[in-house]
């Protein structure tokens, strides 16, 4: 009722705009018209996308994910067919592959980038376990330095106690007037003849 009673006011007013404003009641009643046909449009396109977009349902996708694994991407030919089998919008096929695309190739990246960062990681562990391991050796090997130092060191003094400089300091033995030992020794108690002498000159 109050609809109707509203109704009729817009049109009584429209009535008085028309006798007092014709040229304001000829824009508007265009204006009007271009709105509702716009809106009609708007609404058959929704209506129309929605029926292209419809929710695929489990086995229309198990049956592109199969085509997807064999194909990654479908000629015109091999798509079209694709979706008259499974009843859809050539279109919506070709964005159902190319959104799978986007995925499959975000999943390869993650799982390189997994591996690659696991191969870092286990690198990295394993130049800290060299690097521990050269740390060692330095340290063995200068301790096997110091060791033969001290050998050294040893070596030397031992050498230098049992140097023969201290038998130089012994007396030279006796070797006579003429520095020969026994010439011309006779004993006391000895006598010599003095041809004995002279056969002793003659030797």
């Amino acid at each position: 009722m109050a609809t109707n009673m509203m109704k009729h006011q817009v049109e009584d007013q429209m009535v008085l705009i028309s006798e007092y404003y014709p040229g304001i009641y000829t824009q508007l009643v265009p204006e009007q018209g271009e709105a509702k046909a716009r809106r009609r449009r708007k609404k058959k396109k929704e209506e129309a996308s929605g029926a292209r977009k419809r929710k695929l349902s489990a086995e229309q996708v198990n049956l592109l994910e199969l085509h997807f694994g064999n194909e990654h991407k479908l000629e015109s030919e091999r798509k079209d067919r694709l979706a008259s089998e499974l009843g859809l919008d050539p279109r919506q096929v070709a964005v159902w592959f190319q959104n799978r695309r986007t995925r499959w190739k975000s999943k390869t990246m993650e799982e390189e980038y997994s591996k690659l960062k696991t191969e870092h990681e286990t690198t990295v562990v394993q130049k800290c376990q060299l690097e521990t391991e050269i740390l060692k050796l330095k340290e063995q090997l200068s301790e096997a330095d110091k060791e033969i130092q001290r050998l050294l060191v040893r070596r030397s003094d031992g050498a230098s106690s049992n140097s023969p400089s201290s038998s130089l300091s012994m007396d030279p033995p006796f070797l006579g007037e003429f520095g020969f030992d026994n010439v011309f020794y006779v004993p006391e108690n000895n006598c010599i003849h003095g041809m004995d002498w002279l056969n002793l000159y003659d030797m």
